[in-house]
């Protein structure tokens, strides 16, 4: 795992580091709601096949952040999120939020509008994703009769996560929870896609997390982590939309797409190699279209 280089904030202790972001827990546990505060660092980390990629993408946790939080304030009347401030030390600024500590799921909710990337690859073999029983005939990035849930279980990092079904999620959480999380994905998704298309970007799939809140008889699961990011999602141009065949992507397919390759020769298993510059450079420029056609703003380089 790459070393934060944000170890040593004044007021917050560093808890652990995972893919992408880096966690803290305040030092002083009278400050910020105590225990139940956590601050999120955003980094230029990417990864990619359930690896750290060696190049960093400048200014993504940036952009991941800014995306995350217009995205909470457009689904707010959709389900609660953990957002608490942005008052946050300067050094990490804009790159990071301060949010409620929650009892996280080990449920990664994949939501799917359309069929592509690894939903395709099992439906060819299974004719469903999941467990969810699709129609015969689709082809790669047709649209589906409707939005379905396929979930994930969650993998330690440098592990694969697990496709399951719903059964499986309802063994592993209970029936109630497994209901909820359903239902508030599938609701969070088609209000975004709607969104989306309103900007002339398709939402193809997405994910998301859920947490339930410390207090005790706490029953609402709660929107956590960044969600509908480039990072998280797959969105294609809507005026090139061409069913059958790849979309080009604004998100990090494009990364996915150059580790696999003749050029990059990487095996995915051994270390991932250096992204050269022009692949940073395109991928960031990526991430900076998605965050400007999404929200209507210009990015402050």
């Amino acid at each position: 795992m790459t070393k934060t280089p944000y170890e040593n904030l004044r007021g917050w202790t560093h808890l652990t580091s995972g893919k992408v972001r880096d966690l803290y827990a305040p030092a002083d546990l009278s400050a910020h709601s105590g225990r139940d505060a956590l601050l999120i660092v955003a980094s230029d980390r990417i990864s990619a096949f359930d690896h750290v990629l060696p190049s960093p993408i400048p200014d993504k946790g940036r952009i991941l952040t800014s995306m995350t939080l217009w995205w909470f304030d457009q689904l707010s009347d959709v389900t609660a999120n953990h957002f608490v401030s942005v008052e946050v030390p300067e050094t990490v600024k804009g790159r990071s939020m301060i949010t409620e500590r929650l009892q996280m799921m080990p449920i990664e909710c994949v939501v799917r509008g359309y069929i592509a990337g690894s939903g395709l690859a099992e439906y060819r073999e299974t004719g469903s994703i999941c467990g969810v029983e699709l129609p015969e005939g689709l082809e790669e990035c047709d649209e589906l009769p409707e939005p379905i849930f396929t979930p994930a279980a969650k993998a330690q990092v440098g592990e694969h996560d697990e496709n399951i079904t719903f059964e499986e999620v309802k063994d592993r959480v209970g029936t109630g929870t497994a209901l909820q999380l359903r239902e508030k994905s599938i609701a969070l998704y088609t209000r975004a896609r709607e969104i989306a298309k309103e900007k002339g970007v398709i939402l193809a799939d997405t994910k998301f997390e859920f947490g339930y809140r410390l207090q005790p008889g706490e029953k609402e699961l709660i929107l956590a982590d960044e969600i509908l990011t480039p990072d998280s999602s797959r969105f294609w141009d809507a005026s090139i939309y061409e069913p059958g065949k790849p979309q080009p992507s604004l998100d990090k397919q494009f990364i996915r797409d150059w580790l696999t390759s003749e050029e990059s020769d990487w095996d995915q298993d051994s270390a991932p190699p250096e992204l050269p510059a022009d692949i940073v450079d395109k991928t960031r420029e990526r991430y900076i279209l998605a965050y400007e056609r999404l929200t209507g703003r210009t990015w402050k380089k």
